[in-house]
């Protein structure tokens, strides 16, 4: 497991409300969760609070599962992890990293020839594109170095904020977000951290209950628990640590607040 020392900097999302930057406050993990089920915290803020000190109780472990062994590499990978599973990718990487070494293999590869070595991973003729087009640029503005701030980073092709995230966290050890994927989206909305669809809407509501020190672990937290327990379309509520909390508990709710839609 890769351990980074994270310097977290204040996002650019206007009327920021969020709890201090450097806060990692000290959350324990309760006596029992036999409380009434599907009943959240008096406060969204509480609700947060509970579900990552559950959560890291339970994936004590959680990290990054993408592979890489430096920054250009971390970057490539979270662009083709987009609609793509981290598995899927590991495997692609593993012969993609062997054959392209630098920023300069990539971009004088042409794009078919890309796109075949990335056959196997979803869109992976545009993928092929952002990958070279982000290292031809890499080369000329940055001199062959991966950019280190959201606005540079997000200048790139094919990178938005989640892939900004990712690579600042883990790439750069800078905090300034929360990385919202498709987990922490449906995670959030089914547990009642958020009503908002758009990931950035969810990005902003989430900084401000997140203690700021554990907005990286949130993320995994949120993705460990999504693939092993609650799923999008069959979340075993029965065997969820976070199920006395949840409004959408299938033995307590008819909807699931994730779709909106009737369980």
């Amino acid at each position: 497991m890769i351990e980074y020392e994270c310097t977290s900097r204040r996002a650019s999302f206007p009327e920021d409300r969020r709890v201090d930057d450097r806060e990692t406050r000290t959350l324990k993990r309760p006596h029992s969760y036999l409380i009434l089920m599907g009943t959240p915290r008096e406060s969204r803020q509480e609700q947060a609070e509970a579900i990552v000190e559950r959560l890291e109780a339970e994936y004590p472990d959680s990290t990054i599962s993408l592979r890489y062994s430096n920054r250009l590499e971390l970057l490539i990978a979270v662009i083709l992890s987009a609609q793509c599973t981290d598995e899927r990718v590991n495997k692609e990487t593993e012969h993609l990293f062997a054959k392209y070494d630098g920023p300069e293999d990539y971009a004088n590869a042409t794009q078919d020839e890309l796109a075949e070595d990335l056959s196997s991973i979803t869109y992976y003729n545009s993928k092929a594109g952002y990958v070279r087009d982000s290292c031809e640029l890499i080369l000329e503005e940055y001199d062959g170095e991966v950019p280190d701030t959201m606005s540079e980073l997000t200048e790139l092709p094919g990178v938005g904020r989640k892939t900004a995230n990712v690579v600042l966290q883990h790439g750069h050890d800078v905090v300034e977000g929360i990385v919202v994927d498709t987990h922490v989206q449906r995670l959030s909305r089914r547990l009642g951290l958020t009503e908002e669809n758009r990931p950035e809407k969810i990005e902003q509501e989430l900084m401000e209950l997140v203690p700021g020190g554990y907005w990286q672990q949130f993320t995994h937290l949120c993705i460990d628990h999504g693939r092993a327990v609650c799923d999008a379309r069959n979340p075993d509520c029965g065997d969820c640590v976070l199920a006395d909390l949840c409004p959408s508990e299938k033995g307590d709710s008819d909807v699931d607040l994730a779709s909106g839609e009737p369980w």
